[in-house]
């Protein structure tokens, strides 16, 4: 069965760590009704996230969990180091440094890089091209006084 590619936002912060970033994105997703997996690149900051989204005074409240916590069926947020779905979700955040070649099983991808970091661009602007090459749906974002801005794609 061949599945419809994803929408893929590359949003560039700018203005805010990933920590502020995240948890607003997210938030939107919930408000939705809908589910997210963040897969992040760099195992270590799993747990450094988990906190943040636990500690986020806006939006107050993102329940999540990750293989140490379990019920990924429950969690309408899941943290992840590994390339899976278990929740059920129709959005995967990619953030540091992460990548999903196949990202199929979603409807939408957000891919977070900082701005700040110049190996961060680079890596970026390679998942851009590789997705492009893919064929799929492309869209930039970068962070502004407003907020989220669309430049282009």
């Amino acid at each position: 069965m061949n599945r419809a590619m994803p929408e893929r936002g590359f949003y560039h912060l700018t203005r805010t760590p990933l920590e502020t970033a995240l948890p607003k994105l997210l938030g939107r997703v919930l408000a939705l009704g809908e589910r997210a997996v963040v897969l992040i690149g760099e195992p270590e900051r799993l747990e450094p996230i988990s906190t943040a989204l636990w500690l986020s005074a806006d939006p107050d409240w993102l329940p999540h969990g990750h293989a140490g916590t379990g019920h990924a069926d429950l969690q309408p947020i899941w943290l992840t180091t590994v390339a899976e779905n278990p929740n059920g979700a129709r959005h995967l955040f990619l953030v540091a440094g992460a990548d999903a070649e196949d990202a199929s099983a979603f409807a939408r991808v957000f891919d977070l890089f900082d701005g700040e970091d110049e190996a961060a661009v680079a890596a970026a602007r390679r998942r851009w091209a590789a997705a492009r090459a893919r064929g799929e749906t492309l869209t930039y974002w970068q962070q502004t006084e407003r907020g989220w801005e669309r430049k282009g794609g």
